[in-house]
Parts: structure tokens; C-alpha cells; sequence
């Protein structure tokens, strides 16, 4: 029984679901969804089911090393503090920067911005959440004059119509998208509209689905306010009232999106279901759109996000039970990021850094000695200046940028080459803390203590429930720490989160008499045990409202000078890097189910390997056959900025002359996968964020010599595989590789790679030399220890049998007989590739169970496998094998 439970927070995206972890005794974990969070009402996802199998030690950080040599933390820290000071005298505060993430707490993230804007005097602090959130942010404070998230979760179930733009939800906020579901199937009036340039799994739910050109939705919405306008659906009391510029917005729409014939044309649809998608809007009063990176990763993403806000605008549909335009954040805690000033533009507590009054009272609360007087570098254009050594230290926190940034080998470049690079993370071997000359040991998920606001501006606690490792401490004490040193003790004598909290919650409140959004003021005065047990709750967080506030704008003021919304004339743009005949194709880029950014963390549970173990390609079956590529067979992803090599997926859901790569893949487990070479590096003028959904790129054929894949208890160094992808199973790691040379002798070749001087090795093997395919097993004591099958093309025996054999303490005689077949003897069952990776459910064992008991709904069989039960992003591909299952006995 276990003897401690804490409850905290997923670590991963937005949604910011309650979790509870139970330590037992002999230190093992367990977790499960809280159902007292109102987040997610006890439901997880994949990657939060999995959490427990990711907080293991093996690759951590553990200790402050200088030039790759383990030192004390004085040393570390006065290097750092040294090192900044020196580059300050010579070459002035914004000469230096800093790098965080939406991976802090929000009290790392506080620390962070104080110790750069108020102390060092430079704005130069940007976020990852740059990459992410940017554009809604600039579109919020265009429409409402600040970054104010208006709608609550609960707006999901109220609602009548959601609009999901640019998010694949199914995938990226599963919780969500569950909700959405379930409210679907609870109210029969309620419809769905995906749009997407990709048929992705949240099509699912989907009534309608306008698979638009990439790039066009701002001509999709402008056209949504021309209809409305056209046809009476305005909201004019509301409109006349709280809202300015809407004659403009209007002619401008007007030009181009003039008719619904004309916009189908543009965006690449069926006016047919342009007009469904209208009159839907137009029909349904509780309206809630969704958008999330589909629309802000774009050049023109503010304009994007700001033709969504006027079509509510227009209908008054913002600030009332089921209606408002909701961006869903990315990361757990970019929203706490930007209430604090962790984007370069920003100060702490919605306050302007143009604004001199704001300036001035913060610095006045900070009692600080330089207060940064104008807006730093962007990310994309703080690595550009730390190429061009304008910048000359750059202090990285909590982030991976050598893999996630566009156009990333000019990044990598940047980072070699910059005086002073320095990393607090938690992980030892990432592409970026290998170009680090300090490298400091963070506390992860799970060791450190703060807060963290999801998407609909709940703030929830983080707690700690292990020890950190080593010597690991948290970000807002290293911070201080370097700020103490550089002669800052007065600003950063924290003793703890708690202390930090307070102060930025009494912030939000000074001199703001309701002329700021973000004001959690209330929470000023929490003790420590206060602290320790503050409930989950959106702000604003007021004397007027203590309990918090569900959704902002009903009473129909806004933060503007004139208190009144503004519409914004949207012009829509082409992307700034158009297609042609050498890159005929547009690259989108995105997030996959069960993984996480650069999979420092998801990596290591083996069941969320399970499901798409390897980097790809989404292609169109005409665009692969234009290419010479079969299913399968593996591509190059070629753009202006560089090259990837992928596995090539050919399907019918992809839209022509579109392709989708997902971003997770970094050097740590591929040999190039790095999607972020390829990518465009342009960025919306507005809001910085990168163009990550629209690169012209072109695909072609990859023909290696060799093909093969290798599973092994030992993590391996494949010498000579000019292509090689790495994922941990369960107990082994597999290995997908292929070659450009064979060797001389495979059998030589092959044992010199999986053996050792274990003298108890049993070997096996099979070559045809004549077919070129090659089959050898190292076995020790029976028990199967790895195993290595090359062939001339990609067409391989499957994986998972295989792999399953590795659970075996040791073989019996039929798995010996059949292990260089790939497949179990006659009668044997294989579970085949994973599809529900929160109870490892296999697509033969689905497929079997479906035949075999005529089952004809995911519910029918979640009864009888448990697959889909809990996240359900699994139940879309479960509904294609039932509706495959059905076809084919018909």
C-alpha cells in the first residue's frame, strides 16, 4: 500500500490535468488521474498513464560541470556569474540573454525575467513558448487589449458548435478532445467542424471537415464575417457598445473573401462545405472555436488568430456559457510563462515594456537598478544575433533548441560558436548541452515545487513527491544564486517558491484598479500552509471574486483605451516562401500522440515508443508515385535549409502536394530526423512566431544498399548505418537501420557489433547470400539478448513478436525454431503493432478479437480489452479496424 500520495500536475501540454502520485515504500511510483481536478476529472492520456515509467535516473544531469568536467556548484555558479559580469562591462547588458521554457514553473519563470529585465537591465529573455503561442497571444491583445484567454473548459460542454482550426486535439489535448466527445454523445444538437489541411484523428467527431489549402484561413474567416454581415447575423447592441473598427474590418474582408464561391476557390474547397460551415455558425449562438498550432505557427498567425476574434466579435458570442474564440496552450505552463514576462516584449504581470508608467512600478517594486526600457530579441532573432556574436553568452533553461528552432543547423552553428553558453537541465545528453560550456543540474517534474496556469487560466500546483538527484536544484534557486553573486542579494533572497509566489501575486495587484486582466492580488497574503494547499483556480483572483473567475469579458469591458474591443482589418498574405518547381510541395510539421517534444522524457516508457517508433513522412499516394516512393520505403525531406531522412507513410488522409513530418526526433535517437533543418525560418512581423506549417520542400526516393533492424537488451552504436533510428521497447532497444555499403562478411560483421567476450553466447544466424538477406540472434543462458535481420529492401519481417520474446527469462524450443523467421510457429499468437499504448493493445489482437466475437463499437471492445478506455486516442484507429473488419466480411 503505498504510504504517500501528492497531488500535482501533468508535466506536458496545456490542458494541465491533476494527477496523484503514490510513493511506496520500497520507492516505487504510481500515478493515476485526480478526479477532484476540474482540468480532467481524474482522465489521463497516454503519455500522463505513463508517467511513472519516466522518472528514472539513468541520464540525468546530476552535477554542475564546467568544459565537461564535474565541479562544486560555487564554481559553476561564480563561471556563470563571472562570465556574464565580464561580458556586461565589455559590451553592455544586451550583449547577454536568457532562453526558458514553457517546461518551468512559473516561479522559475518570475525569477528568470526579474533577474534579466530588472537587474541586468535587457529585455534579451525569450521563451520556446515563442514557437507555440506567440500569434494568440498578439491576437488577444490586438482584439482585447491583453493576453486574456476568455473561455473556461466547461465552454466545451456548453457549447452548440465547436470549431477545431489548425488542432489536431485528438492527438495534442487529448483530455480534451474527450470531453468534446463525450459532450457530443450527450447532446444530440451539438456539432463539430474540423479544419485542417490533414484528415487527423480528431476528424473523428467531426460533422463536417474542410481540409482548406495550407496558409488560407484568414481568407476562410474573413469570408465566415462577410456571410454573417450579408445575412443579418450580426450582434448590433453588442456591437454598437463594446467593439470599434468594424466598417474597416468589413472592407476589408469584403476584398477577399467577397462571396462564398470565392472563397472555396481560394482556400481549395468545395463550396458546398464552405456554406455548411457558415450557416452551422450562423445558426448555433454558443459557438466556441478552438485554435491552437495549426493557425499560430504561420507567418501571418496573428492575422489568422484576429480573423477568428472578429467573426465573434461580430455575433457578440465572447464572454457568456459556450461561446468565445479559446487558443489551446502547447505547453503546461506557457500561460504562467506569459502572465509573468517571460516572452521578450513583455513585463511581469501583463504590463507593457513600452509603457514607461509600467516601467517605472515595477522597477519601484523591484527596487531594482536597471529596468530594460525596450523590447528584446525574439527567439528566432536572439539566435540570429547569437550567430552574429551581437550576443555573447546565452543562458539556456529548460529547453532543447538545437533540435526545435527552424532552420536549426544555423542555430547549432550559432551555439558553437557563441563565447558562453551555458544550460540548466535535467537531462546530461541533449543536442544542445553538448554545445554547453556550463552545464547546470535542474530538478525535473516531480522534485521541485510552484505553479503552473493551463490553457483556460488555472493555476494549479506543482509538488514535489521525490528527492532531486545528485546535486539537482531548482531553477529559481540557481537563478538567484548567479543573481547573488553578480552582487543582486537584495532582489533574490528567496527562501522558497512560496516566497516567490507571494510576491508576484501581490504584483498583480499594485496600482492595477482593474486596468489589467491578470490579477490574482488574493493569493498575496498565503502562508506556507496556505501555499502548500491552494486548490486549483483561474484568475482573475480578486477580493471581489476569491474563488476565481471562469471566463473573462461578460460584462462586456475590455482592456483597451477605450474599453472597447477592436476589430482588426485582416488582409491575408501568401506565405513569404511560395512553392516552385525545384520544392513543389508545402511541408506542415506537428506533434504526435503519445510523444513530446524531443522525447528527453516520453523516450523512456517503452509503450510510447510502441506506437510510431520511427520519424516519417505523410505523403499522398500521387505525390509518392510522382516520387518513385512506395509505403514503407524510406524518403529525403529536401528544403532551401536542409535535409531529412524519414520513413515514408503513403496515405490518402494527406492532402496533395502537402506533407506532414512530425518534430520529436532529435540526433539523441535518429541519425536525421531533425525536422527543424528543414524548416522556414521566416516569422510572423507581428507576434515572432516561426512559419512551422508552411516550408516548401520536396521529397525523393532514398535507395540504401541495405535495410535492416536490430533489437538488443544494449543500447548500440550502429557504425555503419547511414540511416539508424533508436526507441526503448520493454527491456530491449530497437533499432531501425539501413546502409549504403554492405560489409565484405555480415556473419563477421554482425557478431562484432552484438557480442562481447561473454563466453556463454549462443549464436544463430541465416545467410542467403544470393537474395542478400542476413538473420543472426545472440542468445546468453537461452535467453534471447539481441538480434540483428538484413535485406536487400525494406520489406522485413515484423517487429513485434520479436520483441516480445524479450520478456522471456529463456526460450523454449519453438521460439529457438522460429526466431530468424520473425514470426511465431503455427498456432502462436502475435499482438502486432501497438494502438492503444495506455494498455499495450496490439492491431492483431483488436483485429482478432473483433472477427472472433463480432464486436462493432469501441465500447464493445474497450469491455473486452480495456483498449480505449482511458485517453481514447486510440478510438479513431479502432473505428477504421472495425469499419476495415466489416468491409472485408461483407
Amino acid at each position: 500500500m503505498a504510504i504517500t500520495e501528492t497531488r500535482t500536475t501533468c508535466p506536458y501540454c496545456g490542458v494541465g490535468c491533476g494527477v496523484l502520485m503514490q510513493v511506496d515504500t520500497d520507492g516505487s511510483v504510481a500515478v493515476k488521474g485526480d478526479p477532484a481536478h476540474p482540468a480532467n476529472h481524474g482522465r489521463l492520456c497516454s503519455k500522463g498513464a505513463a508517467l511513472a515509467d519516466t522518472l528514472d535516473q539513468g541520464g540525468r544531469l546530476l552535477y554542475p560541470e564546467v568544459h565537461g568536467k564535474r565541479c562544486d556548484w560555487d564554481t559553476a555558479l561564480a563561471t556563470v556569474a563571472e562570465g556574464f559580469q565580464r561580458i556586461i562591462r565589455q559590451h553592455g547588458p544586451d550583449a547577454v540573454a536568457l532562453y526558458v521554457s514553457g517546461q518551468l514553473l512559473t516561479e522559475d519563470y518570475y525569477v528568470a525575467n526579474k533577474f534579466m529585465k530588472g537587474y541586468i537591465g535587457s529585455a534579451n529573455i525569450d521563451t520556446n513558448s515563442r514557437l507555440c503561442m506567440a500569434s494568440a497571444v498578439s491576437g488577444y491583445k490586438r482584439a482585447f487589449g491583453s493576453d486574456s484567454v476568455p473561455c473556461s473548459y466547461q465552454d466545451l460542454e456548453q457549447a452548440r458548435l465547436i470549431v477545431l482550426v489548425g488542432s489536431n486535439t485528438a492527438w495534442c489535448h487529448p483530455v480534451l478532445y474527450q470531453r468534446m466527445a463525450q459532450a457530443r454523445k450527450d447532446h444530440t444538437d451539438m456539432r463539430v467542424v474540423v479544419i485542417d489541411p490533414r484528415r487527423t484523428a480528431t476528424c473523428d467527431i467531426a460533422d463536417v471537415h474542410l481540409a482548406l489549402r495550407s496558409g488560407s484561413d484568414a481568407t476562410l474567416f474573413n469570408g465566415l464575417l462577410v456571410y454573417l454581415e450579408q445575412n443579418g447575423h450580426g450582434h448590433s447592441q453588442f456591437v454598437t457598445h463594446c467593439t470599434e473598427g468594424l466598417d474597416a474590418a468589413l472592407a476589408t474582408a469584403r476584398v477577399s473573401a467577397p462571396s462564398i464561391q470565392v472563397v472555396a476557390e481560394r482556400c481549395g474547397l468545395e463550396a458546398t462545405a464552405v456554406a455548411e460551415f457558415y450557416s452551422l455558425f450562423a445558426r448555433n449562438e454558443r459557438v466556441v472555436t478552438v485554435f491552437s498550432q495549426g493557425i499560430n505557427q504561420s507567418s501571418s498567425g496573428t492575422d489568422k488568430v484576429n480573423s477568428i476574434i472578429n467573426c465573434h466579435l461580430f455575433t457578440g458570442r465572447i464572454g457568456r456559457p459556450g461561446m468565445g474564440p479559446f487558443s489551446f496552450t502547447g505547453q503546461p505552463n506557457a500561460m504562467g510563462g506569459r502572465e509573468v514576462g517571460g516572452l521578450a516584449n513583455q513585463l511581469a504581470a501583463h504590463m507593457d515594456i513600452e509603457n514607461g508608467a509600467h516601467r517605472a512600478l515595477l522597477q519601484a517594486y523591484w527596487q531594482s537598478p536597471a529596468m530594460a526600457s525596450k523590447p528584446g530579441l525574439k527567439a528566432v532573432d536572439l539566435f540570429k544575433a547569437v550567430h552574429d556574436k551581437r550576443i555573447k553568452a546565452l543562458w539556456i533553461m529548460g529547453t532543447n533548441p538545437a533540435v526545435s528552432l527552424p532552420a536549426v543547423d544555423r542555430a547549432r552553428a550559432a551555439l558553437d560558436n557563441c563565447e558562453l553558453v551555458v544550460v540548466s537541465d535535467c537531462v546530461r545528453h541533449t543536442d544542445t548541452t553538448a554545445r554547453a560550456h556550463v552545464l547546470l543540474p535542474a530538478a525535473a517534474w516531480g522534485e521541485k515545487d510552484g505553479t503552473v496556469t493551463n490553457s483556460e487560466r488555472r493555476i494549479s500546483r506543482q509538488r514535489t513527491f521525490l528527492p532531486p538527484p545528485g546535486e539537482a536544484q531548482p531553477d529559481w534557486w540557481i537563478v538567484s544564486q548567479v543573481a547573488r553573486r553578480m552582487g543582486y542579494e537584495h532582489g533574490f533572497n528567496y527562501a522558497s517558491a512560496a516566497d516567490i509566489f507571494r510576491e508576484y501575486a501581490l504584483l498583480t495587484g499594485t496600482a492595477n484598479n482593474n486596468n489589467r486582466a491578470l490579477d490574482i492580488s488574493a493569493l498575496g497574503m498565503l502562508d506556507a500552509t496556505a501555499y502548500d494547499t491552494l486548490q486549483p483556480i483561474q484568475w482573475p483572483v480578486t477580493s471581489d471574486h476569491p474563488q476565481g473567475t471562469p471566463r473573462l469579458f461578460g460584462d462586456g469591458r475590455f482592456y483597451t483605451p477605450s474599453g472597447k474591443a477592436r476589430f482588426i482589418s485582416i488582409t491575408p498574405i501568401p506565405p513569404v516562401h511560395a512553392t516552385d518547381a525545384a520544392y513543389p510541395l508545402i511541408l506542415n510539421t506537428g506533434r504526435l500522440r503519445d510523444q513530446w517534444h524531443s522525447m528527453t522524457r516520453t523516450s523512456k516508457a517503452a509503450r510510447l515508443s510502441a506506437h510510431q517508433p520511427e520519424p516519417f513522412v505523410d505523403v499522398h499516394p500521387a505525390d509518392a508515385a510522382a516520387a518513385g516512393i512506395d509505403d514503407g520505403s524510406l524518403a529525403r525531406v529536401a528544403s532551401r535549409w536542409g535535409e531529412i531522412t524519414v520513413r515514408a507513410h503513403v496515405s490518402t488522409q494527406q492532402r496533395r502536394a502537402e506533407v506532414f513530418v512530425p518534430i520529436h526526433w532529435s540526433d539523441q535517437f535518429a541519425s536525421n530526423a531533425r525536422v527543424g533543418a528543414v524548416v522556414n525560418p521566416v516569422v510572423d512581423p507581428v507576434s515572432g512566431q516561426p512559419e512551422f506549417k508552411h516550408t516548401p520542400v520536396r521529397i525523393a526516393a532514398y535507395h540504401p544498399q541495405w535495410y535492416g533492424f536490430l533489437l538488443s537488451r544494449r543500447r548500440l552504436v550502429v557504425p555503419d548505418a547511414a540511416y539508424w533510428v533508436a526507441a526503448r521497447g520493454d527491456k530491449f532497444w530497437r533499432y531501425e537501420i539501413a546502409g549504403e555499403q554492405s560489409p565484405d562478411d555480415w556473419a563477421t560483421h554482425a557478431r562484432s557489433l552484438l557480442c562481447n567476450k561473454d563466453s556463454q553466447v549462443g549464436w544463430i544466424e541465416y545467410f542467403d547470400k544470393g537474395r542478400h538477406q542476413y538473420r543472426g540472434a545472440r542468445l546468453v543462458a537461452n535467453r534471447l539478448e539481441s538480434c540483428i535481420f538484413i535485406g536487400p529492401d525494406h520489406v522485413l519481417p515484423p517487429r513485434d513478436w520479436l520483441a516480445g520474446l524479450f520478456a522471456h527469462p529463456t526460450l523454449t524450443a519453438d521460439q529457438r525454431t522460429s526466431l530468424l523467421t520473425g514470426a511465431p510457429g503455427k498456432g502462436r499468437s502475435d499482438s502486432g503493432r501497438s494502438v492503444c499504448a495506455c494498455f499495450s493493445v496490439g492491431i492483431n489482437t483488436l483485429l482478432h478479437a473483433i472477427r472472433r466475437d463480432r464486436l462493432t463499437t469501441p465500447e464493445a471492445i474497450g469491455t473486452a480489452l480495456k483498449a480505449g478506455t482511458n485517453c481514447g486516442s486510440c478510438i479513431p484507429e479502432i473505428k477504421a479496424l472495425i469499419a476495415q473488419v466489416k468491409e472485408t466480411t461483407a
